[in-house]
């Protein structure tokens, strides 16, 4: 059987996954250019293959019709917004993803996105290069209010490394674990006063029609004038025109984005901003992540 892998990061730092898969009779099928596919290309390599393990890249409905011989879906992280279930579930083709395989690694590059943008690492050590030592005021993190926009795993873990930092916890989230909530002193709270009352949104969310666009022009008018928004989930959960608006007038104190709608993003807009912290959707790409995440999706790829 074929498998094909999209997953740039798949297997780096260990040949155990690729050895898994060769000693239980699969052929390689890897992703040749180095990037996010698009959907032709997907269709044009999917075409021969019994399963994929599959990363950002598109699989809809025309991609998964010309997948003919495909068997397993087996994707190499959490969300599964990209990949069209219904139509896999018509076909019968089973479709698994890896809970919890990231969250850490998650977690700890949010968390750093908003030292970072609070403290302006990136502006500090960029004029330091410059031979510049001017002191650069900045924001403390120690004491605030942070609001976590999907109480997960990730967002539990956010949670327990802002008490470190003996925050106040707000969480915002459709599905609520309330006793997690009591036992780690964590309000759950509507959305809007949780962009009101924060110091720091942090997005923890897969993308829907219902979380497109959820954080607007309307919520960023809301906002504090030194709050800090985070993105690690996915890129259209914040709308970027609004996002961009509200850092150049600045409604807001700053931003840490590490994913956009289109990847990378074709508007170059905030490459020229001082208050906002760049990511290349690298938040799960810890070592450890990627060993485990590797590893865990072919396994998948064996329940069927």
């Amino acid at each position: 059987m074929k498998v094909l892998i999209t997953p740039r990061s798949f297997g780096q730092n260990s040949k155990v996954p690729f050895e898994m898969l060769k000693e239980n009779g699969w052929t390689i099928i890897k992703n040749p250019y180095g990037r996010i596919l698009t959907e032709e290309e997907m269709e044009d390599l999917i075409a021969d293959a019994d399963g994929v393990i599959i990363g950002v890249d598109p699989l809809n409905k025309s991609v998964l019709k010309a997948a003919k011989k495909l068997k397993v879906i087996s994707k190499y992280g959490v969300g599964l917004d990209n990949v069209d279930l219904e139509y896999a579930k018509e076909k019968n083709i089973k479709v698994f993803n890896v809970k919890n395989g990231n969250s850490d690694a998650v977690a700890d590059y949010a968390f750093a996105l908003m030292l970072a943008v609070s403290r302006k690492v990136v502006l500090i050590d960029r004029e330091c290069r410059k031979n510049n030592w001017k002191k650069i005021k900045s924001l403390e993190v120690f004491n605030k209010t942070i609001g976590i926009v999907g109480l997960g795993e990730i967002g539990k873990g956010m949670a327990n490394r802002a008490k470190g930092f003996n925050m106040t916890i707000l969480a915002y989230d459709v599905v609520k674990d309330e006793a997690y909530a009591k036992a780690n002193d964590i309000q759950y709270v509507e959305l809007e006063p949780l962009i009101k009352e924060s110091d720091y949104i942090t997005i923890h969310l897969p993308l829907l029609e219902s979380t497109k666009n959820l954080f607007s022009y309307e919520a960023f008018e809301k906002m504090k004038e030194r709050a800090v928004i985070i993105n690690t989930a996915r890129g259209g959960i914040i709308d970027e025109n609004a996002l961009y608006d509200a850092l150049t007038n600045e409604k807001i104190y700053g931003a840490g984005i590490d994913v956009f709608e289109e990847e990378p993003p074709r508007d170059k807009r905030f490459l020229e901003l001082d208050n906002i912290v760049l990511g290349s959707h690298c938040a799960a790409s810890s070592l450890e992540a990627i060993d485990n995440m590797s590893i865990r999706s072919v396994e998948n790829l064996f329940k069927i």
